[in-house]
């Protein structure tokens, strides 16, 4: 046995036994008439099972396609129609069972124990359902030769349509050796680290890191959810020397009072990996304090990968930057009329990483062609360049406009996040008869916090240009958000649009 460890919270293992296991899936999917190129769909929060079912995948080479498990039941099933088999949580297929596509094969996973079930969503079996650990042992470990590895098919957050499935094409000899070089580079594992990966798997960076963390790391810590304190409590317990986060993350550690601060040691710590959203300079700033130089910022996006990287020492020189290109990636800026703005210039970000092979939405080849330009593929952000390196704005899609003014919620966000009792907070646009949009803030305070607009307001006024202080704020025990920490935002921007037959 190895001493390699797999930890889910306080539940182990070690890496042998999952690869057995792994080994054991294949051998049943194969069994099933699963085929190379075929869609296995995991419906399952992070647990062992997870890291199994994407093993078996890469040997048979079949596309694993992990599902925000939440979403809504006709988007889960939207996205099960293009699957021959689901893996699923037991208490996650609950709410399915009526509307599972025909002739998809369930493979079921019992919900762990310490989860708490929402009502209605008991998960019992049903007589003919088949249970994974039970199904596991009836296979012997495949032993047939591993088929062309595919990437993760994995489905882009829906914004005002439903999610896009991006499948890529099996990557060339080459890609391959130029993706695993860029992953050493991105993340950072080695033989001998010991990774925590702080966010649900069925996003691009934490699945990435996993695929990495599984073949090098001595220890690899899953979380099924976050949670500040424990979080640093896990760091000093197993000595972490590498994570993947996101910005909500980091914002809930530095807020943490002092002495919760103090009580644990992080100096194991050497490459945390960011990215998923701008992060407030000044957040990070007062977390390289704590944990010293150790913050790392990729940018990229599911269709594009990870084409800007900064490190810690390149952001403390140029705050603010999301870093200079990854090897091999391109970049360009263009403005509203489709031509390359000047330099510096403020405008829609085209990128490629040709490590990556190219890819398609699922059954839409006409959005995907929507979205490129002189070879050079846009995930929907505004930003600019300055010395080499990318500055972010905001998603085109967030962008608000504002009497004939663009304005760009993420810049207020991370102004409004630092104003003392301000938890978290999404910016956004809503209807007005005057200036088209006008904004609106919602705020979580901090617990045991008194705070008003009118205090906002004023924190808001020196930091930023007058117009740019939201008109409306309103508060909430908590913002909708997923197990990363990140805001549906969309939850709370449509109602005020439904009923005026527009978007902006």
């Amino acid at each position: 046995m190895t001493t390699e460890q797999i930890f889910l919270d306080e539940r182990s293992t070690d890496r042998d036994q999952v690869l057995a296991n792994a080994a054991r899936a294949a051998s049943g999917l194969e069994a099933i008439g699963v085929r190379e190129g075929d869609a296995i769909a995991l419906l399952l929060r992070n647990d062992f099972a997870f890291i199994e079912a994407t093993q078996a995948c890469a040997l048979l080479g079949a596309y694993c396609v992990p599902i925000n498990w939440h979403g809504k039941p006709d988007d889960v099933s939207y996205i099960l129609d293009e699957a021959r088999v689901l893996v699923a949580h037991a208490d996650l297929i609950a709410p399915l069972r009526g509307a599972l596509p025909a002739g998809l094969i369930v493979l079921m996973v019992p919900t762990p124990n310490e989860v708490e079930i929402e009502l209605g969503k008991t998960g019992e079996p049903m007589p003919d359902d088949i249970i994974w650990p039970d199904w596991l042992s009836g296979h012997a470990p495949w032993t047939g030769e591993p088929k062309r590895s595919r990437a993760t098919l994995i489905y882009t957050s829906g914004t005002t349509e439903r999610p896009k499935g991006v499948k890529r094409r099996p990557s060339s000899p080459e890609q391959a050796s130029a993706y695993a070089e860029l992953m050493r580079t991105v993340y950072g594992v080695t033989k001998g680290c010991r990774v925590l990966i702080g966010g649900p798997l069925y996003h691009a960076s934490p699945n990435a890191c996993l695929r990495q963390a599984i073949a090098q790391a001595e220890l690899m810590l899953l979380q099924t959810r976050f949670d500040a304190e424990r979080t640093l409590a896990a760091i000093e317990r197993h000595r972490i020397t590498h994570a993947v986060m996101v910005p909500t993350m980091f914002i809930r550690l530095v807020k943490l009072p002092e002495q919760v601060r103090r009580r644990y040691d992080v100096s194991s710590l050497s490459w945390i990996i960011h990215t998923g959203a701008p992060c407030p300079p000044e957040i990070k700033a007062e977390l390289m304090a704590w944990w010293g130089p150790v913050i790392y910022e990729t940018y990229g996006g599911t269709e594009v990968g990870a084409v800007m990287l900064s490190t810690p020492q390149d952001w403390l020189a140029h705050p603010g930057s999301v870093g200079r290109l990854t090897p091999g990636a391109r970049i360009a800026i263009y403005g509203d009329d489709g031509s390359p703005v000047a330099p510096g210039g403020i405008g829609e970000i085209f990128v490629r990483q040709p490590a990556l092979a190219d890819f398609t939405y699922l059954n839409q080849d006409e959005k995907r062609r929507q979205i490129e330009r002189d070879g050079l593929i846009s995930v929907g952000d505004v930003g600019y360049m300055k010395d080499d390196r990318l500055y972010l704005c905001d998603r085109r899609s967030d962008m608000v406009i504002s009497g004939g003014v663009n304005i760009y919620p993420a810049e207020i966000e991370q102004a409004l996040v630092q104003c003392p009792g301000v938890r978290d907070c999404a910016v956004f646009g809503i209807p007005d008869d005057d200036l088209g949009e006008t904004l609106m803030a919602v705020v979580e305070a901090a617990p045991d916090a008194t705070i008003s607009a009118d205090d906002i307001r004023a924190f808001l006024r020196p930091r930023l240009a007058r117009y740019k202080v939201p008109r409306d704020i309103t508060f909430q025990d908590s913002l909708p958000r997923e197990e990363s920490g990140k805001i549906f935002k969309r939850r709370l921007r449509d109602p005020f649009w439904e009923s005026t037959g527009r978007r902006i």
